[in-house]
């Protein structure tokens, strides 16, 4: 019903804005171009609005030099938004202005946490990923794939499964898979473009960094703390919370791990990932956040020593 609800609003409807949430991984951003290109495909008008530009190591995607930042974007007329990947409309940040109430909200997303803040909402908490939702959504609506497409749809599932290791790997998202790479595009290639080609400076800055982790609650848990100069030293090419997630996870015993960051004095960023039982999904929730049962963010509104207080002693009560 949502699906035919969805394609029932686009057919009626010309221009369309598109935007996600802030910080967006490459789900967010190939699920945003995947909507874009089937949009455009109907004649439609599109216009990708986020937070900020694209990250530039997400630069090489086709397409991401069309997707605006808020700042370039003062006022704009559309039809319909369309919000993917994002489990509360709070998350787009700023772009939450450019909305109108009376106009269709489309809410496409696969977070377990997601509130149903659309008018026609679209959520598949046990999908893979985002870029998994949309490509059901084209399949149904009788969309003629291309290799743009196809590869956008792939970079979504392949990114938000970690390649393919975690648990939201199902056999339907392996079957997708099987059928986007029909569009002979490179699947090398593209884990080569988001995972191996790390600057070498950033690499050297990761090197120091790292040993940095501190271990709590006998080893269960691992964190690290983010300041504002630590990040400094870093590029924009490269993904530093998420190759510090990779690192850690080869680390027996640990359940959970935890990335603080310092955002700004008394506001403080806090990434999770689960390795095993705990539902960071619930930790996040409880600072108004969200996520996934086993990747889940939050933000906590004071200094690093503080939030980290807290959020330990919240998730002590989990373990």
């Amino acid at each position: 019903m949502s699906q035919e609800k969805i394609l029932q609003t686009i057919q009626k409807h010309k221009k369309f804005l598109i935007s996600t949430h802030v910080n967006p991984d490459p789900d967010a951003i190939c699920s945003e171009l995947a909507m874009a290109i089937y949009l455009r495909s109907l004649h439609k008008q599109v216009f990708i609005v986020n937070e900020e530009r694209v990250p530039s190591r997400l630069a090489f995607l086709s397409g991401a030099d069309k997707i605006k930042g808020r700042q370039d974007v003062p006022a704009l007329e559309y039809d319909v938004a369309l919000v993917v990947d994002c489990g509360d409309i709070k998350r787009i940040g700023d772009v939450q202005n450019l909305l109108k109430a009376d106009k269709p909200l489309i809410n496409i997303d696969h977070h377990i946490t997601n509130t149903d803040f659309g008018s026609c909402n679209l959520v598949r908490t046990e999908a893979s990923s985002t870029a998994e939702v949309i490509y059901d959504l084209l399949i149904r609506a009788k969309c003629r794939l291309n290799k743009s497409l196809a590869e956008h749809l792939y970079a979504g599932i392949m990114t938000d499964t970690g390649s393919f290791r975690f648990e939201n790997t199902t056999c339907r998202t392996h079957q997708i898979a099987g059928e986007l790479m029909k569009y002979k595009f490179s699947p090398t290639d593209l884990y080569r473009r988001f995972y191996e080609t790390i600057p070498l400076n950033d690499l050297k800055a990761f090197t120091k960094l790292i040993s940095r982790f501190e271990m709590d609650f006998e080893g269960r848990v691992v964190c690290v703390e983010l300041r504002k100069k630590d990040l400094s030293k870093f590029s924009e090419e490269f993904d530093l919370r998420d190759t510090i997630f990779k690192f850690l996870r080869s680390c027996k015993g640990v359940e959970v791990y935890v990335i603080l960051t310092e955002i700004k004095p008394g506001l403080t960023r806090v990434n999770l990932r689960s390795s095993r039982s705990v539902n960071v999904a619930q930790l996040a929730h409880h600072f108004n956040g969200g996520g996934h049962r086993k990747a889940s963010g939050c933000t906590i509104e004071k200094d690093m020593k503080a939030a980290r207080r807290d959020f330990l002693n919240e998730l002590k009560k989990v373990l």
